[in-house]
């Protein structure tokens, strides 16, 4: 595979006229590109701060076979490459003086696009994310089901929503969203374009959180679910998953997913039990 089949473009609208039915072809696989494309497209290279976004597609046969992306703070994601495919995109990334911050893809896909750039490039890659990526099967209802129930989060929960946001990105190390929170970017932050949903105790008091993204390409995916520490080990994890999960399938996702912590145990039962099913392992590195 060589360099000249990659089709770089600045024109989002133009990459997904082309590249749009590849990644719906595989939403569950697909989910990081979707929606970071989608919110790319839908808030217009102007409202960013940092580089303009560069998309690519390869393409062989007449048909889109693998695509990346970069966003303007230098990220970038990769669809599944071979190795052959991860070398010659750095090499051809590294000749046309792009420099990536990082990048992330599924574990293989990563590594070998860090092995590749270390070599074009000698620049140091450390890795710094990985996770299980899990898809909705079939959605029995949490055993023990707590007392209580989900409920939408409206804009007189915002204080609620933004304060828990931020307490998790504090549990996960997740400084850049802090950062943001902090500084009330709040729509800057990976949270600003999430649906919320709550699990209420029977007094009415949200115990528990989950975001969700808006459908794109049938997929929808969870992220974050969180819990306060004091109220933990009672269902409301579980609970208020099952009730963002059937919110949706009820706004007509096919294909609802979310990512695990590989070192959390506990979190990658309870996922299972409710019904969802690994599919993939994901990576990123970051590079010097």
């Amino acid at each position: 595979m060589i360099s000249d089949d990659w089709h770089l473009t600045q024109d989002v609208d133009a990459f997904l006229a082309r590249a749009g039915g590849f990644l719906r072809s595989r939403p569950a696989l697909h989910n990081t590109p979707l929606t970071d494309i989608e919110k790319l497209r839908t808030r217009g290279a102007s409202d960013h701060d940092g580089e303009v976004p560069v998309f690519g597609r390869l393409e062989s046969g007449g048909a889109v076979r693998a695509v990346f992306y970069r966003t303007p703070r230098g990220r970038l994601g990769l669809t599944p490459l071979s190795r052959e495919q991860a070398d010659a995109l750095a090499a051809h990334l590294a000749a046309l003086g792009h420099s990536p911050s990082d990048v992330i893809a599924d574990h293989d896909t990563a590594g070998a696009f860090a092995e590749a750039w270390q070599r074009h490039t000698g620049a140091s890659a450390a890795p710094f994310w990985r996770t299980h990526l899990y898809r909705l099967g079939t959605l029995p209802p949490p055993r023990p089901h707590p007392e209580g129930r989900g409920r939408a989060a409206g804009g007189r929960d915002r204080e609620q929503v933004v304060s828990w946001c931020r307490a998790f990105c504090v549990a996960v190390g997740e400084q850049r969203s802090i950062d943001l929170i902090d500084a009330g970017s709040w729509d800057d932050s990976r949270f600003g374009d999430r649906h919320f949903t709550f699990w209420e105790d029977p007094d009415g008091t949200p115990v528990s959180m989950a975001a969700a993204t808006s459908v794109v390409g049938g997929m929808v995916r969870v992220d974050p679910v969180y819990t306060p520490a004091h109220r933990r080990g009672r269902g409301y994890a579980g609970a208020v998953t099952v009730a963002a999960s059937r919110a949706a399938l009820a706004a007509g996702a096919t294909d609802v997913v979310l990512f695990t912590d590989p070192d959390n145990p506990t979190s990658n039962a309870l996922y299972r039990r409710l019904g969802y099913v690994r599919i993939a392992d994901f990576a990123g590195y970051r590079f010097s």
